[in-house]
């Protein structure tokens, strides 16, 4: 199946698309939010794989890249708040109505889900946790804990300097904007996510979000040790949890923060049974 693209406007103007997976008779949908610095179009394989089981799929785009009117350069910046204030509430706004949504993301963009469902909680029935979690250092193994520190320190005088985050040339992520990573990296240093301009603080948000959790974990994904995974969940109200773990045998691959999306054969079954159960 083809995806559509639906071009959106987001309140203070930029314009996006949000790329759409609909069969006909879709029972469920969900609405996937890739991870940082991955076009959307990198998940067609998956979203694809989704709608031929009936599953409606919209898969939003990031602020920056791929078919976004916008890129990141001094004196062009955004953040946490334009994100989740501006540009999710459009893409929110765009889904069928008549679908019962969850909401679903890879990396950074399964907490950008979980944010944006704590704000939109009549939106959505679910939530969706594929390699993701809070990226806070407290969580991770004592040698990736010093990096992910340290690296979290230098975003803020880099980005400042720079006027912008050079991901490209850093080989992570890709060309962002620099108070998106000042952002990422408070979360890195202190395990909190802020208000970001919505009103009221995220973590308070996410405790009353009360809604059932599928979480995904890949045995070699050193992105999201299972600490990490744990720490976002727990931010949530209660709910129902199925929590999966993917090794290199039952992926049928390398079972690392990436290769699932190249080779969706075995995740999306499991993700599409839950999405489609009573």
């Amino acid at each position: 199946m083809l995806p559509v693209e639906t071009p959106l406007v987001a309140a203070d103007g930029h314009r996006f698309p949000l790329r759409v997976f609909s069969p006909p008779g879709a029972r469920a949908g969900l609405l996937w939010v890739p991870a940082l610095g991955v076009p959307a179009q990198k998940y067609d394989r998956f979203a694809a794989t989704l709608a031929q089981a009936g599953v409606a799929v919209a898969v939003h785009e990031w602020r920056g890249i791929g078919g976004s009117a916008l890129r990141a350069r001094r004196g062009v910046d955004w953040g946490y708040a334009e994100l989740l204030g501006q540009d999710l509430p459009a893409s929110v706004a765009a889904l069928d109505p008549a679908l019962r949504w969850r909401f679903g993301g890879h990396s950074l963009g399964g907490q950008f889900a979980a944010m944006a469902a704590a704000l939109s909680p009549a939106r959505c029935a679910g939530l969706v946790l594929v390699a993701t979690g809070v990226p806070d250092a407290r969580t991770f193994p004592a040698w990736e804990r010093v990096l992910i520190s340290a690296f979290a320190r230098l975003l803020p005088p880099l980005t400042r300097a720079a006027g912008y985050y050079p991901g490209h040339r850093l080989g992570f992520a890709g060309r962002e904007a620099g108070q998106l990573m000042r952002d990422w990296a408070s979360t890195v240093r202190t395990g909190v996510y802020s208000g970001y301009g919505t009103g009221r603080p995220l973590e308070a948000r996410l405790r009353e979000l009360a809604v059932p959790v599928l979480a995904l974990r890949f045995l070699h994904d050193w992105f999201v040790p299972e600490a990490s995974l744990q720490g976002l969940v727990a931010k949530l109200g209660a709910g129902p949890r199925r929590w999966e773990l993917f090794d290199d045998a039952r992926l049928g691959a390398r079972s690392d923060h990436f290769r699932w999306m190249r080779e969706p054969g075995a995740v999306a079954p499991v993700v599409a049974e839950w999405l489609l159960s009573p």
